[in-house]
């Protein structure tokens, strides 16, 4: 399992693990990447600033193919990972969960994908997804039961977003989720993302 993350991320990994842990009995290894430019590395195109004045890059292709031409090989060379006897899934949580939502539609690299509190409400995703079919045969969506409530315009898009984008792939047959939690989009990440890796590891596809 592939997971970017911010600092915010590392303090709470270990959290994290422990919860995936007690929700099942099937082994894995959790690799975190950490992200130094959040709003470049894992944006799919440019796109302006939404909160604050700093804009969103277009990185995220040069993010996946890091993933895919340095880490991967880098954890087959260690024994980390064996393509032939293990699942690849990618997950992430805010604008990390849309970078691993767009992965799907992009390779089929990864078997499942988890997309917690992903920022759908990204200008022109959900055209993106209408138009597009993800590779993925599984992807969890969650989002908190306050995010709609946003104050900003833009982020208060994001229920009938991502309600849109579970009916969506629900539609194109893929294996999918899309799970409530209370709260809102700071609640308990490392709850919300190990409920989705553990869902991704529970079901097999």
């Amino acid at each position: 399992m592939i997971q970017p993350v911010d600092e915010h991320d590392l303090e709470v990994l270990d959290r994290e693990v422990d919860i995936i842990q007690n929700l099942t009995e099937t082994p894995f290894c959790l690799v975190a990447l950490l992200i130094d430019d959040w709003q470049r590395e894992l944006s799919p195109w440019a796109a302006p600033a939404v909160f604050g004045k700093t804009p969103f890059g277009d990185g995220a292709s040069e993010t996946l193919a890091f993933i895919s031409a340095h880490l991967l090989p880098s954890l087959t060379s260690d024994g980390i990972y064996d393509a032939g006897q293990m699942r690849l899934l990618l997950g992430g949580y805010s604008l990390a969960g849309l970078f691993a939502l767009w992965t799907a539609y992009q390779t089929d690299l990864f078997d499942g994908i988890v997309a917690t509190s992903p920022s759908v409400w990204f200008p022109h995703w959900i055209d993106y997804a209408t138009d597009n079919r993800p590779h993925a045969h599984s992807i969890y969506l969650s989002l908190g039961d306050k995010e709609e409530k946003a104050r900003n315009p833009v982020m208060a898009q994001v229920g009938n977003a991502i309600r849109r984008q579970h009916a969506l792939l629900a539609g194109q047959k893929v294996n999918t989720m899309l799970e409530w939690n209370a709260g809102n989009h700071f609640v308990d990440s490392e709850k919300r993302m190990a409920k989705g890796f553990a869902w991704l590891l529970n079901n097999p596809k």
